[in-house]
């Protein structure tokens, strides 16, 4: 898998463990729904480090958090 289908289910995931819709998460957030919905639907493949933060404080959670998954530990070490 490579990096931005790897944020893209780790965001869906976060929503769901947290029983969050796209525009709650948005709400909590503080950015517009359509932010996610880019990353989401392919549009923005390559989100911000202050927007991924943003989204992590709207879930409640770390960076750190967001990112430590056996998803992201596999990726491969460079971008083709």
């Amino acid at each position: 898998m490579d990096t931005y289908p790897a944020v893209k289910w780790r965001l869906l995931q976060l929503c769901e463990e947290h029983n969050m819709t796209i525009n709650k998460l948005a709400t909590e957030a503080a950015v517009p729904p359509s932010t996610i919905k880019n990353i989401l639907y392919g549009k923005s493949v390559n989100p911000g480090i202050v927007t991924l933060k943003m989204l992590c404080d709207g879930l409640d959670i770390s960076l750190y958090d967001f990112f430590d998954t056996e998803i992201f530990r596999n990726l491969p070490q460079h971008i083709e």
